[in-house]
C-alpha cells in the first residue's frame, strides 16, 4: 500500500535513469545540442540565447509555425532566450539548488511568465523545499545553475531528450541530468481526460520532472480515488487516481509504490 510518509528525499543521482558513463555522454551530447557550443552569434542584443546546430526547419517533414489547430508551434528554431533576473532562495534548510529557466523562441511564450510559473512550483511549500533538506532558486546565468529549466516544442523536445535514448514521441516531457526539459504541446493543452485545471497540470509536470533531477524514481498510483503522486506518469494516464502537483500533502512525504527501473 502507498500514501503518506513522513520521507525524506531519496538520494540524488545525477545520472539516475541514464546509467553512469551513458548518461554522462547523454548530457556532453545534449548540451553540444542545445548550447552549440556556447552563445549563438547573432544581431546586437541577443546575448543570452542559444542554438541548436543547424537550427531553423527542425525536423524533415514536420511543418515549422503555428499548428493547425492549437495556435502554438510544433517545432521551432532551436534557439532559446532566458528569463531575467533571479529569485530569492526558497525553503528552510539544505543545499541550495540552482537553476535558469529558457525559452525556445518563436513560441509565443515570454520566457520571464513561464519562469514565473516554474518558481511559484518548485517554491509552494507543498513542493520539493518541504522535505527541509534542499532549498531552490532561479538565476539568470547558466555558469550559476546547477540544472536548467526549458520550454521547447514538441519536435525540438524530442530531438533533446533522444540524445539521453528517451522516445517521447514528441508527445511527453523528459529530463536528462542537469536538463529538464518541458514539452510546449503539454504545457500548452496538458492531456486528455486530466480532470483537472491546466494550472494543476503544469505545476506537476514542473514538480515530476524536476523530481527525477533531485533522484526519484516514478511510483505507481496508490489505489481509485486517491491522490496520484507526483512521480506517477500522470501524462500517460491517472489509472483511477485524482491529479495531484504536490510530492507533499499536509507537511507530509506523499508517494507510490516505486516503479522498478522506470
Amino acid at each position: 500500500m502507498a500514501g503518506r510518509r513522513a520521507g525524506r528525499l531519496r538520494p540524488r543521482t545525477l545520472l539516475a535513469g541514464l546509467g553512469g558513463l551513458a548518461g554522462l555522454v547523454a548530457l556532453v551530447g545534449a548540451a553540444a545540442l542545445v548550447l552549440g557550443g556556447g552563445p549563438a552569434a547573432g544581431p546586437a542584443g541577443t546575448g543570452g540565447r542559444w542554438v541548436l546546430p543547424g537550427g531553423g526547419a527542425g525536423d524533415q517533414g514536420v511543418p515549422a509555425g503555428p499548428a493547425a489547430s492549437a495556435g502554438w508551434p510544433s517545432s521551432g528554431p532551436g534557439r532559446f532566450a532566458p528569463a531575467a533576473g533571479q529569485t530569492p532562495v526558497r525553503g528552510a534548510d539544505g543545499p541550495v539548488r540552482r537553476y535558469q529557466v529558457l525559452v525556445e523562441q518563436g513560441t509565443g511564450q515570454d520566457a520571464d511568465a513561464f519562469a514565473a510559473t516554474v518558481d511559484e512550483a518548485l517554491g509552494d511549500p507543498r513542493s520539493w523545499i518541504a522535505s527541509g533538506e534542499l532549498r531552490v532558486q532561479r538565476v539568470a546565468e547558466a555558469a550559476d545553475a546547477d540544472f536548467t529549466v526549458y520550454l521547447a516544442t514538441p519536435v525540438t523536445s524530442e530531438r533533446m531528450c533522444a540524445l539521453g535514448g528517451l522516445s517521447t514521441e514528441r508527445y511527453t516531457s523528459c529530463r536528462l541530468p542537469g536538463q529538464v526539459i518541458i514539452n510546449l504541446a503539454r504545457w500548452m493543452e496538458a492531456v486528455p481526460d486530466y480532470g483537472a485545471p491546466l494550472a494543476v497540470y503544469r505545476s506537476y509536470v514542473v514538480n515530476h520532472e524536476v523530481g527525477h533531477e533531485f533522484g526519484e524514481l516514478h511510483e505507481a498510483c496508490p489505489g481509485p480515488g486517491q491522490a496520484a503522486p507526483v512521480m506517477q506518469q500522470q501524462t500517460y494516464g491517472l489509472d483511477g487516481c485524482v491529479a495531484n502537483a504536490w510530492p507533499y500533502l499536509d507537511g507530509d512525504r506523499y508517494a507510490g509504490e516505486p516503479i522498478p527501473g522506470v
